[in-house]
């Protein structure tokens, strides 16, 4: 399978979750990886996840449908 392949099944697989917590630590992870494009330590993996984890706390998050309208919009 080519990229292109690959990254058109990624985002047919993240339009389909329900989970904010799994869509905020990929979205971490796509930030380090575009950032850095190198690993992610445990210890830094575990501190994206804690400060994911005080964001929904907060209440600092997207619902389902406000996130699929934004990932609509990327297409456009």
């Amino acid at each position: 399978m080519d990229i292109n392949s690959e990254k058109a099944l990624l985002i047919k697989e993240i339009e389909q979750l329900d989970d904010i917590s799994l869509l905020r630590v990929l979205k971490s992870m796509l930030h380090y990886g575009l950032k850095n494009e190198g690993r992610i330590s445990v210890e830094q993996y575990n501190k994206e996840i804690e400060e994911a984890d005080a964001e929904i706390e907060r209440g600092e998050f997207l619902t389902h449908e406000e996130a699929m309208k934004d990932i609509r919009s990327w297409r456009e």
